[in-house]
């Protein structure tokens, strides 16, 4: 499986500049991708955090031949008052549309940072997340795209226990109106029976509780 360099950001200034895509490229990174919490995402009816400040961005950096890491920070730090790094194993079960460099991906994308229980095993924890809940996942709700990131290793000296970042790309309307996220159809009882398999699911692996949820808008900045 591919590796990415992913990166949560607080107190952001303008990451559509070319300046920083171009920065990050001389460090290494091969492709640039911005989830952003943005206007377009304002009155998102999900929206979890467990910061003092909620996740305002995701960069997530693709690096085949390797980054130089100080660069990368050295750039994120001239746009953000904070930024937390991650190596993840990147596993796609839902590949997202493609869409031309600098325009918005017709989406509601979640940004999800998952924690693993204490009392869970590695081992158990990544076997109920993978190989158990991605299909619960895919089928009860409105997924179109859907990319699992496990965490290797952190890359800056104070990112939080994050055990897994995923990101899930739902209908425009699901920002609102929970049957175009789960996909119910506007049936109520379809509706409640496909949240309490999700709630159920989640429960497994620890997702009901310490996560994060950022609602943003997604781009391809190189």
């Amino acid at each position: 499986m591919a590796e990415e360099l992913i990166f949560a950001l607080w107190g952001v200034g303008d990451l559509h500049d070319s300046k920083l895509t171009q920065r990050l490229v001389a460090a290494g990174a091969e492709s640039v991708r911005l989830n952003v919490s943005d206007a377009d995402v304002a009155d998102a009816m999900l929206r979890l955090t467990t910061f003092d400040t909620p996740i305002e961005a995701v960069l997530a950096l693709s690096c085949p031949s390797g980054c130089d890491i100080a660069a990368v920070l050295d750039a994120l730090g001239d746009v953000s008052e904070r930024h937390e790094g991650w190596r993840v194993e990147v596993r796609t079960p839902l590949t997202p549309p493609y869409v031309a460099v600098g325009e918005r991906t017709p989406a509601l994308a979640n940004v999800a940072f998952l924690r693993r229980p204490q009392e869970l095993p590695y081992d158990e924890w990544l076997d109920r997340w993978r190989n158990h809940h991605t299909e619960v996942a895919i089928t009860t709700q409105a997924t179109f795209g859907y990319v699992q990131n496990r965490v290797l290793e952190p890359v800056t000296d104070t990112a939080p226990d994050v055990a897994a970042i995923v990101e899930e790309l739902f209908p425009p309307a699901a920002l609102r109106d929970p049957h175009a996220f789960y996909g119910s159809g506007g049936d109520p009882a379809e509706l409640t029976r496909r949240i309490q398999r999700m709630m159920a699911s989640v429960a497994t692996f620890g997702a009901d509780r310490d996560i994060d949820v950022v609602p943003t808008s997604r781009y391809l900045l190189r």
